[in-house]
């Protein structure tokens, strides 16, 4: 077998590696206080959550993966050595996701991710190969390349405290003088705002991974231009989702209903907030951090 082929198989493994510790890492984000506010016996929120995780990528565009997979162009060297330097960032990622992990660490995986390519990018080939986007936003008004994904990673979660902040001030409105029988009601509605989250979870998150992997696709000469194929899709979707099963199950053995109790409320607006955020940002092609998303939005509610 030839060292291309070696090579493109490799950054496959590689892309679906980080996809899956991408979805370990972040289970926690994603079924916490679903768990915790009773809402759902843990099983089955894993479950849940396992579902729309999948679909969340399969049915949410590939604007994100656009943006990922073209703020660094490699074309012009040899193929091989392209395809070491999208290794490299990739492994540095996956080196922090899990570290990060072993550690208890809160950890973005969009930040390890976009900082181990441009790092690798930068020593291997030159700044020259990075599409820093300066010139389009200030010359013509237009987000593009580093500059788009650092301007999104940086304010999603400004937006998402705002958004929790305001979604809870506006629910202790409306249900200021409600009985503790809402709190059945508020249970049921965690179905669909954590279905919501797991899929805007996935649609951002498992796009990144689809935009590197059509990137060494391009750069192997397996295809000709950068247009997401179906089999990568579904191989992202399928890996992100396994991550986040295995992630979860991990905080169910672990915690099960031990886990601090959350009243619903601020449960369900904590959902509602960061799930939003989250998938407006995967429609205009955003990467963002769920990490961080979903803390800020917890922060916001704590705050009003």
């Amino acid at each position: 077998m030839e060292t291309l082929t070696v090579l493109v198989v490799l950054a496959v493994v590689v892309v679906l590696l980080f996809d899956y510790t991408n979805g370990f890492h972040d289970a926690a984000n994603i079924v916490a206080t679903v768990i915790a506010s009773r809402a759902m016996q843990p099983v089955q929120a894993v479950l849940i959550v396992g579902v729309f995780e999948f679909l969340g990528p399969v049915l949410g565009g590939t604007a994100v993966a656009n943006t990922i997979g073209k703020f660094v162009h490699l074309e012009d060297l040899p193929a091989a050595f392209s395809l070491v330097v999208v290794l490299s960032g990739l492994s540095g990622a996956i080196v922090w996701n899990l570290l990060t992990w072993w550690r208890g660490i809160p950890s973005s995986s969009s930040h390890a991710l976009v900082g181990g390519l441009i790092g690798a990018v930068v020593m291997a080939a030159g700044q020259d190969h990075v599409v820093w986007g300066f010139t389009e936003l200030f010359g013509r008004g237009h987000l593009t390349g580093v500059t788009k994904v650092i301007l999104a990673l940086v304010l999603s979660p400004l937006v998402g405290f705002a958004a929790g902040y305001l979604i809870h001030r506006l629910s202790g409105l409306v249900f200021r003088a409600a009985r503790p029988t809402l709190n059945r009601h508020l249970r049921k509605a965690q179905y669909a705002t954590a279905a919501a989250l797991a899929f805007s979870h996935g649609a951002n998150d498992a796009q990144k991974s689809m935009g590197i992997l059509t990137l060494a696709l391009v750069l192997g000469g397996r295809i000709d231009t950068f247009a997401v194929p179906t089999w990568v899709m579904l191989a992202c979707a399928t890996a992100m989702t396994l991550g986040t099963l295995s992630g979860g199950w991990r905080i169910v053995r672990t915690l099960g209903f031990a886990i601090y109790r959350v009243r619903p409320l601020h449960a369900l607006n904590s959902q509602l907030a960061s799930g939003g955020v989250v998938f407006a940002a995967s429609m205009i092609g955003a990467p963002v951090s769920t990490t961080h998303v979903v803390a800020t939005s917890i922060m916001g509610i704590g705050a009003s």
